[in-house]
């Protein structure tokens, strides 16, 4: 399973972005392949000129220590439309040129948004990850696709999110008392070890620091 097998053109049409996942989501590995766990990134995207400029952060931090080695920021014209399960299309394109502007990639990658919890299996954390061929984890603050039962109120309590029977992901409380967030496998982990990464970076507020650092870099709130 090589680059040449996954790339393709990002400037497609709805349609052949559709049949894009669909073919690419075959190649999602759901098992553990870490590994040195040194560094962690997080990236968002936020959009600026009216919707028509994508504007990525990534930030790199260290891991368990959780402190800042690295950040980068990039900003494309957005020529892909917004449409719902497609979001990888508009979005990707930034977020690999502010992670093309750090030092090195990181050993596992926190994404903004969905990985495998995906009508097509294939949400951004999954793209990017088999893009890079790097460990990723989506972190959503929404669902997609999927219910669930409910939560119990104590941080680290989860429950896993079903589609059509399928396991996709976990509904996770990340701290007490809050919101939980949609976790998913993006590439090369398994479930479990995703809700352990995700609980090992998170500090004092909802989502896991990497990510909540690029969000504020990008949007300028935590």
């Amino acid at each position: 399973m090589g680059r040449i097998t996954l790339s393709h053109a990002w400037d497609v049409s709805p349609e052949q972005a559709i049949a894009i996942q669909a073919r690419l989501s075959q190649f999602i590995v759901r098992q553990d392949q870490l590994g040195t766990l040194g560094c962690v990134a997080g990236v968002d995207v936020g959009y600026e000129a009216g919707g028509n400029v994508t504007r990525a952060a990534a930030v790199v931090l260290s891991f368990p220590e959780l402190h800042p080695l690295d950040s980068a920021m990039a900003a494309l014209p957005a020529t892909f439309p917004y449409v719902p399960g497609l979001l990888s299309f508009r979005e990707a394109p930034a977020i690999l040129k502010a992670l093309s502007k750090l030092e090195k990639l990181p050993d596992l990658l926190l994404c903004d948004g969905h990985g495998i919890a995906h009508p097509r299996r294939l949400g951004l954390a999954s793209h990017l990850g088999l893009w890079l061929d790097l460990p990723t984890i989506g972190v959503a603050k929404s669902i997609l696709v999927g219910e669930h039962a409910p939560v119990g109120g104590e941080a680290g309590a989860w429950q896993p999110l079903l589609d059509h029977g399928e396991v996709v992901g976990a509904v996770l409380r990340t701290r007490s008392g809050v919101k939980p967030v949609y976790v998913s496998i993006g590439h090369r982990l398994s479930l479990q070890t995703a809700i352990e990464l995700v609980l090992s970076c998170t500090g004092r507020y909802r989502l896991p620091e990497p990510i909540r650092i690029s969000h504020q870099r990008v949007h300028g709130s935590t």
